[in-house]
């Protein structure tokens, strides 16, 4: 299915752009994963640069305990990630981003939004944040239909999670945690930001 991967691309820069710079990432078992980089220069409160994943949509996502995969329908979703520009080494998030784009076809994982996906390590150096919370699509870049009988692509934000936000998630659930965000008024593109109170 690596044709629907140029419509893929081809959304994303509809939506964000050009990308100004582009890693590719392989692992044992799985397909060839690609992160973007788009610099968003319009944002009032200052640059803004997004992540998108290409090569997640590639397959649709199946529950890795079915017994066989069915290779035409099922889910299928890129990640994207939006940092202010100049705080931090984001672009070290690249290696991460890819793990998780990967996730599906290595470890049999459905990435839907609500779920919690941890990376094992910072996004970045000297981030905060080890886990992110997979948010509803639509919003920042529209979702790609295609062919019958294969579900459209969704393109899923990540919001990056403290360890006690995560915890507050597992214990409460993703809306309780974004009520929460939205109610402190947290910038959840702040990739210096510390944990909304959970008191």
């Amino acid at each position: 299915m690596a044709e629907i991967l140029p419509l893929v691309e081809d959304r994303l820069r509809a939506a964000l752009g050009e990308p100004d710079a582009r890693a590719a990432v392989t692992f044992v078992g799985a397909d060839r994963i690609e992160v973007l980089r788009f610099v968003d220069t319009t944002n009032p409160a200052g640059p803004v640069v997004r992540y998108a994943t290409l090569g997640m949509s590639a397959a649709p996502m199946s529950d890795g305990t079915s017994m066989a995969a069915d290779a035409v329908r099922g889910p299928r979703a890129e990640l994207l990630l939006s940092v202010k520009a100049g705080l931090a080494r984001t672009d070290e998030v690249l290696r991460p981003l890819a793990v998780l784009a990967a996730s599906p076809q290595v470890e049999g994982v459905v990435v839907a939004p609500g779920a919690a996906l941890d990376v094992g390590g910072p996004l970045w150096p000297g981030a905060p944040f080890a886990s992110v919370l997979v948010a509803e699509g639509g919003g920042l870049v529209a979702d790609l239909e295609l062919a019958e009988p294969m579900d459209p692509v969704r393109f899923l934000p990540l919001l990056p999670m403290t360890a006690h936000e995560a915890a507050w998630k597992r214990a409460r659930g993703a809306q309780e945690l974004q009520e929460r965000w939205l109610s402190h008024g947290t910038d959840l593109r702040d990739p210096l930001r510390g944990a909304v109170p959970l008191d």
